[in-house]
């Protein structure tokens, strides 16, 4: 009987069948645990993102108590600035949805005034047509754009008061992962070699090889691009504010926020600018199409390459799928977790599965191209 379990058992699929089955009762008991995984994850996450720090402070003679505690104001003072800016946010974005009506209805008279001014200038039956056609269409679109667009924007103001609640709801989970977090950061080192040692002595000094690996791409990737996405941000900002666009302040906002997405900042942002420079004039649409071509350029060909080539490997595309995938998986939360969890998934397939046998023993067969169709 062991003889033949030991026959099944040398078999690499089995192996492979064996793994998914552990992997799928282990995703039941994850979603079981979820919240207080999630809790734990980042506490240590932001331990980790903040040891360096620590390390440093420690070496120039303070205490590593005083040294979490001045995180800690770092901390605070962030979420302070945060707080400020969301309330600028909120106020210009209250100011936009007053003033959308307005702003369409400016932008539709220069649309139609342009086109008025073409018609006026040729005598082309065709230029004629078109132009009628194009400002049909565009007067239609304008006034369904104003009707659904202000019920939409006017019904997420509304919802603010339900966010509040849900904010403090979140409030708890929230203090908790900072409680968690104090003790990562004061007792880190240790806390690490006891989570080494749960694995096999002969294991310990790959576990630690790979912890140093993850925690270079991970640590670069998130140190990375929230200074891409900080840079990217006030780019923007500056920029639309120098173009004379509206509401420079929410639009350099949104882009630095959905920045840590890589090219979602651009994306989500550009819309709303572009509506209100078309409020103001032709010259400031120009203007916005050409601070964000210059924005997108300098973070595609100069701060991802420069800032993300010095600290990982992790490509924007693994990235964006990741985060796909954590939202759907998880929610807000997976998006914390997404790019972890991808660069563990990476390296595991890098030093384990790639260098395995069953990776560099599966023959596939070719049929010659004679036999190809049948």
């Amino acid at each position: 009987m062991l003889q033949a379990f030991q026959d099944v058992w040398r078999s690499p699929w089995t192996r492979v069948a064996v793994f998914v089955l552990l992997v799928y009762v282990l995703w039941g008991w994850l979603h079981t645990l979820a919240s207080v995984l999630i809790m734990v994850s980042l506490a240590y996450l932001m331990a980790y993102l903040f040891n360096p720090l620590l390390d440093v402070l420690q070496k120039r003679g303070v205490r590593r108590g005083m040294g979490i505690l001045m995180v800690l104001c770092i901390l605070a003072g962030m979420v302070a600035l945060l707080v400020f800016m969301l309330v600028a946010v909120f106020q210009q974005l209250t100011e936009f949805v007053g003033r959308l009506p307005e702003i369409l209805q400016s932008g539709n008279e220069l649309v139609q005034s342009t086109l008025r001014r073409i018609r006026g200038m040729s005598d082309v039956p065709m230029v004629q047509q078109y132009t009628r056609e194009l400002s049909t269409l565009w007067k239609d679109n304008v006034a369904a754009l104003s009707q659904n667009g202000l019920k939409y924007l006017q019904g997420l103001l509304q919802q603010s008061g339900s966010l509040v609640v849900s904010f403090t709801s979140t409030l708890v989970q929230v203090i908790f992962t900072v409680i968690l977090s104090i003790y990562f950061m004061a007792d880190y080192q240790r806390i690490n070699q006891s989570l080494v040692r749960f694995f096999p002595e002969r294991w310990q000094p790959r576990i630690r090889s790979l912890s140093e690996q993850f925690g270079t791409a991970v640590g670069g990737y998130l140190r990375g691009q929230f200074t891409i996405a900080l840079l990217e941000g006030t780019l923007i900002w500056i920029g639309l504010a120098l173009s004379g666009v509206p509401n420079a302040l929410t639009l350099g906002f949104i882009a630095g926020l959905f920045g840590m997405v890589p090219y979602l900042g651009v994306i989500v942002s550009i819309v709303p600018a572009l509506l209100l420079a078309l409020s103001v004039g032709w010259t400031q649409v120009g203007l916005v199409i050409v601070v964000f071509v210059i924005a997108n350029q300098i973070e595609g060909n100069l701060l991802s390459p420069w800032v993300l080539g010095r600290t990982t490997n992790l490509h924007p595309l693994t990235v964006l799928i990741s985060l796909l995938v954590g939202v759907e998986l998880m929610g807000i939360w997976g998006t914390l977790l997404a790019v972890p969890l991808a660069a563990l998934l990476k390296l595991l397939l890098q030093n384990y599965y790639y260098p395995s046998r069953l990776y560099r023993s599966v023959d596939v067969k070719i049929l010659p191209a004679e036999n190809q169709n049948l």
